[in-house]
């Protein structure tokens, strides 16, 4: 029935001109040759269409027909496959470039990974061909198209490991590697042609997909080095998005220096932040710094503190996304000790992003990154100069809210004192008058007497160690420190609170102590789980041996403490007494 409508319809309309093809002939060409398709008569179907007395109304409905022929070239049915494949070949010679890219487009639409990779890699060459087809007229359509292409990219997993990409287990390698040779073509006009405003749109399309690949799947993959996996097509992708936006005079250090560099706005139809996003500038940043990519076009005449200045945008987005601390690693690295000036503080980002890695060392659930992150923290501390890390440390122990990076703060810091007081180190900011203000901060309870000791721990021993230090270090004779002057202040604001607070602590966690022994002895038979209250808080519900070993172990911690502050107060009276 199919066939005979189709065959009927041609036959119609042979000899009519293309505007005289009614509603309804359209109707029954699409339907009933999609049919026709559909029901395995694809035979019949190459043979109207390559009548040569067809010509008009295939060329003029012929793209229709695509989505049929898609789905069985997809499935590769073999008893079809041939004759679908001749059929399409044949209306992508003869079908208006404009229906057909059209029609194209709508058919990329997949949403299963396996059909989305089979989809591009069937469709892409077509596309290529029609848009090529549209000459100097295309600039959208491209833009189109790249668009679609890159939705459909982004749909697939990605691999993570070397086997993943080996393997291709998610055929993304494959995808990207005809995406290469997809858009070759049209790199190659753009680098070729004179910049009118056709072309300048042109590369504005260009310019807009490598920034979405960027972002896209680069952003997110961690490539794999030469040494690690020898042929990576998705390390070779990279290098080709790099190749295409110096192509299309898009300078890599431009780009990537955005946040410094007061470039002039470029005249066009697109937002500087539309053709620009932050995302993947950094990720560019990333490929440049930490996997040396495009070294040939990028001039090695910055100086590491410009790079440093440059990177620190990116590095702040990288690290919110929670992707990468390799860029500020790497933009480290290049650094000497000590050669970073107080004044580069006064730019947000170098305080943002050590706010930043802050939060990957103490939330972050890996601990290789934790543990990274803790390297590249005092990294960062060992590149500022003395007056630099004065700031930070006062900057970061007003601003940390974590009792852990306190500590770590003031283990800086004491040992900032120590290399100070060594015979020929002395500076202005870690000993005498300028010291003091820091200590004042350091040596301090948040909440006086009331403070939770076990909560702020590591800030109070690191504190208690570091007034230790500087008791037995600094004579009362030399005082290079001022400790001596100030030690009755630091008695009044930080000792005796401390001591106060200890004793409270240590009655209120005893009086808990015994409380739950009592309740054991007096309800073991009736409850083998107890809730237990701190403070305000509720501890987490847990057998009643549980409880008992927890506040033991904070009933050791206070001890513990206790035995640092007797013997720095034993310190301090026999110094008075000397």
């Amino acid at each position: 029935m199919a066939l005979e409508q189709f065959s009927d319809v041609v036959q119609r309309c042979q000899g009519l001109p293309d505007d005289s093809y009614t509603s309804e002939d359209h109707d029954v060409f699409t339907i009933a040759g999609r049919s026709c398709i559909a029901e395995g008569n694809s035979t019949q179907v190459l043979s109207v269409v390559l009548d040569e007395k067809n010509q008009d109304i295939v060329r003029c409905l012929g793209w229709n027909l695509l989505p049929s022929l898609i789905k069985v070239l997809l499935k590769k049915e073999e008893k079809s496959l041939p004759q679908c494949l001749a059929i399409f070949n044949h209306l992508l010679e003869v079908c208006s470039p404009k229906e057909l890219l059209i029609g194209l487009l709508e058919q990329l639409e997949q949403d299963d990974p396996d059909t989305i990779a089979e989809s591009l890699h069937l469709l892409l060459n077509p596309l290529q061909k029609v848009l090529l087809c549209l000459g100097t007229r295309k600039a959208s359509s491209l833009g189109m198209t790249l668009s679609s292409v890159l939705d459909q990219v982004a749909k697939l997993p990605l691999p993570h490991t070397k086997e993943q990409e080996e393997d291709d287990v998610f055929s993304l390698c494959r995808c990207c590697t005809s995406l290469i040779s997809f858009v070759r073509p049209f790199v190659q006009e753009a680098k070729q042609n004179l910049l009118s405003s056709e072309e300048l749109r042109h590369c504005v399309f260009l310019l807009c997909s490598c920034m979405k690949t960027l972002s896209h799947p680069l952003l997110e993959l961690q490539l794999k080095d030469p040494d690690t996996l020898a042929v990576s097509p998705l390390r070779d992708f990279a290098s080709e998005i790099l190749d295409t936006l110096s192509a299309i005079r898009e300078p890599l250090p431009s780009l990537v220096f955005r946040p410094l560099l007061k470039r002039k706005q470029v005249p066009g139809f697109l937002e500087q932040e539309v053709r620009y996003p932050k995302e993947s500038l950094a990720s560019l940043a990333h490929l440049l710094f930490v996997h040396h990519m495009a070294t040939d076009t990028f001039p090695n005449v910055f100086s590491p503190v410009f790079c440093l200045r440059s990177n620190m945008e990116h590095i702040c987005l990288l690290l919110v996304l929670s992707i990468t601390q390799e860029l500020y690693e790497k933009s480290l690295v290049r650094l000497e000790d000590g050669s970073l000036p107080a004044d580069l503080l006064e730019i947000k980002t170098f305080l943002t992003v050590p706010q930043n890695l802050v939060k990957v060392m103490t939330i972050c659930q890996r601990q290789d990154l934790r543990t990274r992150g803790l390297k590249v923290f005092q990294m960062s501390i060992d590149k500022f100069d003395t007056e630099a890390k004065y700031s930070f440390f006062q900057y970061m122990l007003k601003t940390s809210n974590h009792s852990g990076v306190e500590g770590y703060i003031i283990k800086n810091i004491k040992s900032q004192i120590d290399l100070a007081l060594q015979p020929g180190n002395g500076n202005a900011w870690f000993e005498g008058a300028h010291l003091l203000p820091l200590l004042r901060q350091v040596l301090s309870l948040p909440d006086g007497p009331e403070t939770d000791l076990l909560q702020y721990l590591d800030r109070v021993m690191e504190s208690l160690n570091l007034l230790r230090y500087l008791v037995i270090r600094d004579k009362v004779t030399e005082n290079q420190t001022g400790i001596w002057t100030e030690l009755y202040k630091i008695e009044d604001t930080f000792l005796k609170p401390l001591r106060v607070g200890l004793n409270m602590s240590r009655a209120h966690y005893e009086r808990e102590l015994h409380n739950i022994k009592e309740t054991k002895k007096g309800k073991a038979k009736e409850e083998s789980v107890l809730s237990v209250s701190v403070g305000d808080e509720k501890l987490p519900k847990m057998t009643p041996e549980s409880q008992i070993q927890a506040l033991h172990s904070a009933l050791h911690t206070f001890d513990m403490m206790e035995s640092v502050l007797v013997r720095l107060e034993e310190l301090i009276e026999g110094n008075n007494n000397v």
